[in-house]
């Protein structure tokens, strides 16, 4: 069965905001375009500051601004102790699976191409896309956009396990990613975004302990803090606020399928920020991946 996502719970005051407006009058698809330009440009930019500030001080860092940030806006710690037990358990899950995804991540991009860590973040999400698209039309958009992604990423094999070992449970957390931030976005943890403040807060904490000290030199080069700052604004709030308003008003399956568009904002990315050209067989790729993306039918949300 296709696993249906309702709408975050709000209360009066976010409602009646301005932000809360918005949110509503938007497509979740606009949402969901935002957050895949920021999904690798954050990433493309915190590579670069591995050197100063070592993988787990970046990632340390990039969970930190996030937590810093939703603090304020969402109150996590009203948000935890409102909620009933197995809606904490869920938010506990969440954060957990947030921490461990973010190190995964850049341990991964520490030794691996970007591409090809993309590439298998991606292939988890496609059995998550199958499970929910029953459609002989889905199923095809699926297929289209698959084709387009591997023509676009080219997946290759690495001489190096222990990279791969962190792409690939880093593949496997991003489909936790989506599932749990589902389930989060049905639960009612609160209002709008408040779910996802909590989840980032219990984040914050499991990281603590292992990304402090390599994240130490930031606070003694403002230009460096400001810089992980960037990154963590860039890699960690926009997007992941995006997602959760995609989230609520698209069903899992069709959220997964059109995940599908990572690897084109990736590519894209390379031509901007490090000037790389894609080739033919990328440029028909991507407009694969497009294709797949436009032809799907979101499932009934109701």
């Amino acid at each position: 069965m296709v696993d249906q996502t309702q709408a975050l719970a709000a209360d009066p005051a976010p409602a009646n905001s301005t932000f809360g407006r918005l949110t509503e009058k938007l497509p979740p698809h606009v949402w969901f375009g935002v957050s895949a330009v920021f999904h690798y440009l954050g990433p493309a930019f915190a590579v670069l500051l591995f050197p100063h500030v070592g993988v787990l001080g970046m990632a340390w860092l990039r969970i930190a601004t996030a937590a810093l940030i939703f603090a304020p806006l969402t109150r996590p710690w009203r948000t935890f102790a409102r909620a009933d037990r197995s809606t904490r358990l869920l938010l506990l899950a969440f954060g957990a699976c947030l921490a461990v995804m973010n190190c995964s991540f850049y341990l991964a991009l520490d030794r691996l191409p970007i591409s090809l860590v993309a590439a298998i973040e991606f292939v988890g999400t496609i059995g998550v896309a199958v499970v929910g698209l029953r459609s002989p039309r889905n199923l095809a958009a699926l297929a289209v956009a698959v084709a387009g992604t591997l023509l676009l990423i080219d997946v290759r094999w690495s001489d190096d396990p222990i990279g791969l070992f962190w792409a690939f449970l880093n593949g496997a957390l991003f489909v936790g990613y989506i599932v749990l931030g589902h389930r989060v976005a049905a639960s009612g943890a609160g209002s709008g975004i408040a779910g996802l403040g909590a989840a980032m807060a219990i984040a914050f904490v499991v990281v603590l302990p292992i990304g402090f000290t390599d994240a130490l030199p930031a606070f003694f080069s403002p230009l460096l803090l400001l810089a992980a700052i960037g990154v963590g604004i860039c890699s960690s709030v926009i997007p992941y606020i995006c997602d959760q308003l995609a989230m609520s008003r698209l069903p899992r399956a069709s959220f997964a399928l059109m995940l599908s568009l990572l690897p084109v904002t990736a590519t894209l990315i390379g031509v901007v920020v490090l000037r790389q050209i894609p080739s033919f067989a990328d440029c028909l790729g991507i407009a694969l991946v497009v294709a797949g993306v436009a032809f799907h039918k979101p499932a009934n949300t109701d």
